[in-house]
């Protein structure tokens, strides 16, 4: 039990590697409040709290963030956008922001002031190796975005270093997820675009989302306790 009396806030615990996250903290011992925009899907995950809510919404994830009193915040909104820097528009730019950027902010701001106030915690997001790791074909906005992610991490730690308060973001490779196997299919080839994802990862396979949530065990767990600031790829050689 690696994370027994600690409080955990998990957004986007609906599926793919928010419910894999939220999962994982719960049978390592985790208060879990597991948050989704589609209530639906957070049905038959087995956590302390479930809640539908949307990430968007500044102001009902500070309240729910705020209410929950969490020791570990784990970020996990995001999507992906295709395309290159002349295809890119601004709604999309827009969007991927305010989805893949902005509820960390939000959240960490209403997290931050009970962290520091119980003598620290640990703050998790969720980025991408495609950001200021690696360079993508068409992938600007959210390459863009993810950077962010990471610059966010960076920024968080520093200022808060000495308050008790950690903060490091995972950056996976491909990971298989219902949202990727949605991308596939609106290739309209799924076999092709399967193989060429599949192929760009020098192991030869996909991601699994609960490698991405033993990670997650680590830096949420006392563990870590002396890491912080960092960016940790998970991405089966990708940036080799």
């Amino acid at each position: 039990m690696r994370l027994q009396g600690k409080r955990a806030f998990v957004t986007a615990a609906g599926q793919g590697i928010g419910r894999a996250i939220a999962e994982a903290f719960a049978r390592e011992g985790a208060h879990v409040v597991a948050a989704d925009l589609n209530g639906a899907l957070l049905e038959g995950l087995e956590v302390a709290e479930r809640l539908a809510l949307d990430a968007t919404d500044a102001a009902a994830l500070k309240r729910a963030v705020t209410e929950a009193r969490p020791t570990v915040l784990v970020n996990c909104t995001g999507i992906v956008h295709s395309g290159t820097v002349l295809e890119a528009t601004d709604d999309e730019f827009d969007f991927a922001m305010n989805l893949n950027v902005r509820p960390h902010f939000h959240a960490i701001q209403a997290a931050l002031p009970h962290m520091i106030a119980t003598g620290g915690g640990s703050i998790i997001g969720i980025a991408s190796v495609v950001s200021s790791m690696l360079g993508v074909p068409n992938r600007f906005i959210y390459g863009l975005s993810k950077a962010a992610v990471i610059g966010l991490t960076k920024s968080v730690a520093r200022d808060y270093v000495t308050k008790g308060i950690r903060c490091n973001c995972i950056a996976p490779g491909t990971v298989d997820s219902p949202s990727l196997h949605d991308r596939l299919r609106a290739t309209g080839d799924y076999d092709a675009a399967m193989t060429a994802f599949v192929a760009r990862q020098p192991m030869g396979r996909l991601g699994r989302a609960h490698e991405i949530a033993d990670l997650a065990i680590y830096l949420a767990s006392d563990e870590s306790a002396y890491m912080t600031g960092q960016s940790l790829a998970i991405d089966g050689g990708m940036t080799l």
